[in-house]
This record gives structure tokens, sequence and C-alpha cells, in this order.
């Protein structure tokens, strides 16, 4: 953990340097991933060509690689510095309704990079920000993630520990971060509706969670205009009453957000993850 946090003091634009060779290795040399990235540009942009689809996916093995030293960086990285690279439009959204005593429910899909928005919602905004993870398998990363996403405040919820800890803090006035594009287990309550041109799983829980108890829904979208620097927004996807909306508003709304924001943006959407397995 100490070489980590004293790799990340050094300037964004050296670390940049690492990920650059990182990128030539990985997509030139060792082809990581390759296969499973083209095929879902395949089935998602089938209007483009072959050559425009190999571009997105260079664009996003290289916005992948950056993000190891976006993150990294984030480990020390000054409130001021954070302030220059983020740009976080109506934030106030989502606190304004926290300060009157609410939860809100906030969604989004798996857009590089995370940490940018749970470390600098924290620092910038709020951090009254719970965010749930998934446990990574190596003990010394899932470490260094957990002391990054917590530098500035915010808690962070296991996947596994989420309804126990939901139902002990159910009258907690706070904001409950979800990536909401996973693939669910076959354990896992889920809904199905056309995603990217395929029939996909969706998680119902946001939605079940919403509507059941009368949470706001807020839709969290990041653009990345150059490299370091980041532009976030935020979009109301539903709100109570819930009585007389459609079954699934809440996660066909999500799914239409999220199809638009790739579109935006194809080459910041996590390609590498196999969503439609």
């Amino acid at each position: 953990m100490f070489l980590f946090k004293l790799i990340s003091y050094l300037p964004l634009w050296v670390l940049y340097i690492f990920t650059d060779v990182l990128y030539l290795i990985g997509y030139h040399v060792l082809k990581y991933r390759q296969k499973v990235i083209l095929e879902n540009l395949a089935f998602s942009f089938p209007e483009k060509s072959e050559a425009e689809r190999k571009a997105i996916a260079k664009k996003f093995f290289r916005t992948l690689t950056d993000s190891f030293a976006e993150t990294l960086k984030f480990y020390t990285i000054s409130k001021n510095e954070l302030a220059k690279r983020l740009l976080i439009i109506d934030g106030n959204l989502l606190s304004d309704r926290v300060d009157k005593g609410e939860i809100v429910i906030m969604v989004s899909g798996h857009f590089i990079n995370w940490e940018a928005f749970v470390v600098g919602f924290n620092a910038l905004v709020d951090p009254r920000l719970e965010t749930t993870y998934s446990q990574l398998s190596n003990k010394v990363f899932n470490n260094l993630i957990m002391a990054i996403r917590g530098r500035f405040g915010g808690t962070l919820v296991e996947k596994s520990n989420f309804s126990r800890n939901f139902l002990e803090k159910r009258k907690v006035p706070r904001i409950i971060g979800l990536a909401a594009d996973q693939r669910p287990g076959n354990a896992e309550s889920r809904y199905t509706a056309k995603f990217m041109n395929r029939e996909t799983a969706f998680f119902e829980g946001p939605e079940k969670l919403a509507k059941r108890y009368g949470y706001p829904v807020f839709y969290v979208n990041m653009k990345r205009p150059k490299r370091g620097h980041f532009t976030i927004t935020y979009e109301l996807v539903g709100e109570p009453p819930y009585a007389y909306t459609e079954p699934n508003s809440i996660t066909n709304e999500f799914i239409r957000l999220t199809e638009k924001f790739i579109r935006e943006q194809p080459e910041i959407y996590l390609w590498s993850h196999n969503r439609w397995k």
C-alpha cells in the first residue's frame, strides 16, 4: 500500500507514460479481451463499419488503461486539483433531498472512471454517499480501492451485505449509489429487455426498492472530455408517488439513458465486461 501511495504522488502526466506502455502491450501485443470487446461493439453498433468499431475499441482500451493512472492518482489527489478535473453539475439535486430527510437512489452504468465520481462527489458535493461494491479477490487491490473511494468520507457496503445494511439504516437519510447494469446472478431478481440490440437481464432491485419505500431515483452520467477530466451530470428517473407508473418504468428509463450516453461517447463504456454472457 505504501508503494502505491508513493507512486500516486507523481504527476498524472507521468503516470500516463506508464499506462501508454500498458496500452501498447495490452491491446497490440496481448490483445487483452479483444474478441469480447469487438463482439460487443458489433452487436451494439451494426450500422458502423468494422473499421469504425475497431477505432472505438482502441479508444476504449486507451481509456481503460488511463483509468488505472487516474484511479491511483485519486489516492493522494488534493481537493483543489480534484475540483480542476471534475465538473459536477447540479450535485445539489441529490444533497438537497437528503437535507430534507430523504433517501435517494442513484444509478449508473459501467462508465469509466467510476472512482472519479465516487471520490469527487464525496470531496466536492456530499459525503453522505453510500456506494455498493463487489469485493475483489486480490486483498491488496481490494484494500487499495476501498482506501481510494473512502478518502473523503462516504460509506462502502459490500454487495452481499447490502440487504442487512439497508434494514439497519432504513431511516438514515443518504444517497445510495448503485451500478445497475451488472449481469444478475441466477438467484437474483431480474427483468429482461432489449439493450444495445440484445435481450439483456437487469436487476430489479433498484426499482423495487424505490417503489416499495417511496424513494426518488436519479441517473448519474459521466463524460470524459479529455484525459484526466470528467463532467458529471444528473437526471431524475422517477419519484413518488409511483402508484400509477408502469411496471419496470424506472428500469426502462435507466436502459434508455444508458443507451443514450453510450452512443454519445462509446469509448468510456466498459466493453470488456461480458454483459451479455
